[in-house]
């Protein structure tokens, strides 16, 4: 059991995503209380979002995002005002429940002189590093060659190392960010823990989905994520093209969940392109409509060109593709090719005709797509579930706070049944080898077996 007496207040500070939109930190939130720890977040809102809501015992406030970012100034302007609605909250929240521990998800890497005021009140840090800014500003930009941009750049990494020299430890979401902590940080490597971003295997897991989702294409390919200049979308596009009008894959339609700074521009290339009948955006989606969307899938699509940040960065959607029973076709980075392994197909990065190829061939040998897809779904749940991944988190602040795990409880001990998806009853039975082949092979005209 958990060490009676011992502080366990969690704030967590995210910027670029609603909670629980994000994944990874709602499932964090959701590991921490598990353990008995009170958990708090501050995020912006999503559409329709309360100022505060409490979800599953987890608090959360929210405020009112920036406008849409344009420019140095427009980004400086969003991160000031972001910083400062978080920090007005973050004394809120010391007030109603206390906190001993900030986590702060980036990006932007501000809020480090946050946790610096709160550490006059005894508060620790843990940084969650979900992105290399420096590494992201290289990918959108390039290498700067004036004064203005090299400026730009060095105050990045300014920031990033202030952060780093803030923090008590330090979360990695994999090993080559984990290297980037301790060569660019300076850090020890007992100080910085590598946690992936695994799925919750449990939850995300085949279902018998809603037919009318495929509405007639003979196959169904999917997209999951966010729609930025750095997530390579629009080579999706590029790709239905040339499968529709150039190979005459008429059957094909891609369903592209989520949204971001670029869905707009996306739609009005699709349109151009003639792929409206072809192509589906559905903006924000729910869990439920993930389960269904990916369920009702073929394949799962990483467009995500080779750039300094993508190289090295997990990308989340891999695995979920996984979890649902899809096989990976991505464009070759080698921190995808550590989450899919030889269940993944990779192409050179930016060979349009390639991936082409590459979904040409998992289509028309059905045979080989239900193996691949089988050793996706054996290997996510077996090696990259997020219930190891917990317990590494966790231990951070069992750590740090001087706190004992308690055994009984979940992510040590089994996900307790009232914890699960609602979306149980539509599951397809993963212990039926025979029956998950057949649904891998036909996923819109099988029903639940009674």
């Amino acid at each position: 059991m958990a060490t009676a007496g011992r502080r366990r207040r969690v704030l967590m500070i995210v910027q670029n995503l609603p909670v629980p939109l994000d994944r990874r930190v709602w499932l964090e939130c959701q590991a921490l209380a598990a353990q008995g720890y009170e958990v708090s977040v501050i995020c912006p809102k999503g559409p329709g979002d309360p100022a505060f809501q409490e979800i599953d015992g987890i608090h959360i406030y929210q405020y009112a995002p920036a406008r849409e970012a344009k420019g140095v100034l427009g980004f400086a302007l969003e991160f000031a005002y972001s910083w400062l609605r978080t920090a007005v909250l973050s004394v809120r929240v010391w007030g109603r429940h206390g906190f001993d521990v900030i986590q702060a998800c980036n990006p932007p890497d501000t809020y480090w002189l946050l946790a610096r005021f709160w550490r006059l009140r005894g508060v620790r840090f843990v940084f969650d590093q979900h992105d290399l800014n420096p590494e992201l500003y290289l990918s959108r930009f390039g290498t700067p060659t004036g004064i203005a941009g090299r400026w730009q750049l060095g105050g990045l990494v300014r920031l990033e190392r202030s952060t780093y020299r803030t923090a008590d430890r330090v979360i990695s979401t994999n090993g080559s960010y984990k290297r980037v902590a301790e060569r660019r940080g300076n850090l020890d490597a007992a100080r910085v823990t590598v946690v992936r971003s695994g799925p919750d295997t449990t939850v995300m897991r085949p279902i018998y989905p809603d037919p009318s989702i495929r509405d007639g294409a003979s196959h169904l390919l999917a997209y999951i994520g966010i729609m930025g200049p750095q997530d390579g979308v629009e080579n999706i596009l590029a790709v239905m093209h040339e499968l529709v009008h150039v190979r005459g894959r008429t059957g094909i339609r891609a369903v592209m969940l989520g949204f971001g700074d670029c869905l707009e521009s996306l739609t009005l290339e699709s349109t151009q392109r003639g792929l409206d009948d072809h192509v589906v955006f559905t903006g924000r989606v729910g869990p439920d409509q993930i389960a269904h969307y990916l369920s009702s899938a073929d394949l799962g699509l990483g467009p995500d060109l080779n750039t300094p940040l993508n190289n090295v960065s997990t990308m989340n959607k891999t695995m979920e593709y996984m979890a649902y029973g899809l096989v990976p076709v991505s464009f070759d980075l080698i921190e995808t090719r550590v989450s899919a392994g030889d269940t993944g197909v990779y192409v050179p990065s930016g060979d349009i005709g390639a991936f082409a190829d590459a979904i040409e061939s998992l289509l028309d040998d059905p045979d080989r797509r239900i193996e691949l897809a089988l050793r996706a779904r054996e290997r996510v749940a077996t090696e990259l579930d997020w219930r190891p991944q917990a317990q590494e988190y966790v231990g951070v602040f069992h750590d740090l706070m001087g706190n004992v795990p308690d055994e009984t409880a979940w992510p040590y001990a089994p996900r307790p049944p009232r914890l699960r998806g609602a979306r149980d009853a539509l599951g397809v039975d993963l212990e039926d080898a025979t029956e998950l082949r057949r649904f891998l092979r036909d996923r819109t005209t099988l029903t639940p077996k009674n």
